[in-house]
């Protein structure tokens, strides 16, 4: 086991570090302080590596587009409608940023910070830890949240995050990982395969905003509930404004793992697991040429997130579960990445 530590770039006169962890088995992930970023998932290919995660090279690029590359989501994932939503009696609006909506935490979420940090290392795994207060004068939610988020990789070749929040106030706390994955040697994922412990997914309206309404997968472009060909339903989709997978599916109560993500061609494969009940799948339809990753310029299907969390826009839909972190208590959500190429 082993942890690095280096500069990687310079954000407003504060040094952004990146630290990288590897195991036992010269698998390497690494994280920046900039937003708790997920920068690089690197596995052995033959005698080189293959970084499994789409990335940028500098802070700038980061933080330049609007396709949160590999961020830490917080303190909501998704969107807010009209960026209001019911607490304790009161209608509470927090900042906009998309239209009159409020996406991923908002113009001030987790991504827009620099986190402090602290590393570990015992025997069979690394980790590193970032941590942050977020006042609610800096990101519009109510109460000053304590955020820690933990990135941990083991011997058994498992990634977990592990993200904790405790307010001052009554608050939401729904974070997530916006990691982008191509676990192939091509450019796109459109050979990728995946399962989804899934048999429905939401309606959404014009701006993305769940309608409530929940639809059935079965015999549909949205249907992975079998091993599938992503490349085939981003075809049947092909007539859609979206032109691909922007889409909320609702994952089966107590069903584990709730993807399998996999390259048929290389076999490598990752399995993900969360207790939530939901899980966002984005295939980058509207990725362009301008994006300058550093596998190549951007391109549609170049990669895919895939991002655990409860039901978005749940405040206001009663039905989608509970996001509300009571005043004082600690809360923690878990996400676990299995990587394989057997």
């Amino acid at each position: 086991m082993h942890i690095e530590e280096s500069i990687f770039d310079n954000y407003q006169g504060q040094d952004v570090y990146k630290i990288t962890l590897t195991n036992d088995h010269d698998i390497t992930i690494s994280l920046l302080t900039l937003g708790a970023t997920w920068h690089e998932f690197s596995v052995p290919a033959g005698n080189e590596h293959k970084n499994l995660l789409l990335n940028f090279a500098t802070a700038h690029d980061y933080l330049s587009n609007p396709f949160y590359i590999g961020m830490a989501i917080g303190r909501t994932a998704g969107r807010i409608k009209n960026g209001t939503f019911p607490l304790n009696g009161q209608t509470v609006t927090i900042p906009n940023n998309e239209g009159q909506n409020t996406l991923h935490g908002g113009p001030s979420g987790f991504n827009t910070f620099i986190w402090d940090y602290n590393i570990c290392q015992n025997d069979d795994a690394v980790s590193v830890t970032f941590s942050r207060v977020m006042t609610q004068t800096e990101d519009g939610y109510p109460g000053d949240l304590t955020a820690t988020i933990t990135y941990t990789l083991d011997n058994h070749n498992r990634v977990t995050l592990q993200f904790t929040g405790e307010s001052t106030e009554d608050t939401l706390f729904n974070p997530t990982s916006h990691a982008y994955f191509n676990l192939s040697n091509q450019p796109t994922i459109l050979a990728h395969e995946l399962t989804l412990a899934s048999t429905e997914y939401l309606e959404v309206d014009s701006e993305k905003i769940p309608t409530g309404k929940r639809l059935a997968t079965t015999h549909t472009p949205f249907d992975f509930s079998s091993h599938r060909s992503i490349g085939t339903g981003i075809k049947a989709l092909q007539n859609t404004t979206e032109k691909g997978f922007d889409d909320i599916f609702k994952i089966i109560p107590n069903q584990q793992p709730i993807a399998e993500l996999s390259d048929p061609i290389s076999h490598r494969k990752l399995t993900i697991f969360s207790s939530r009940n939901a899980l966002v799948m984005f295939t980058s339809n509207s990725f362009t040429k301008n994006l300058a990753f550093n596998a190549g310029a951007g391109q549609p299907y170049m990669g895919i997130a895939l991002e655990p969390q409860t039901l978005p826009d749940t405040p206001n839909h009663p039905d989608f579960g509970d996001v509300v972190l009571p005043k004082n208590q600690k809360v923690t959500h878990t996400i676990m990445y299995q990587y394989s190429d057997k």
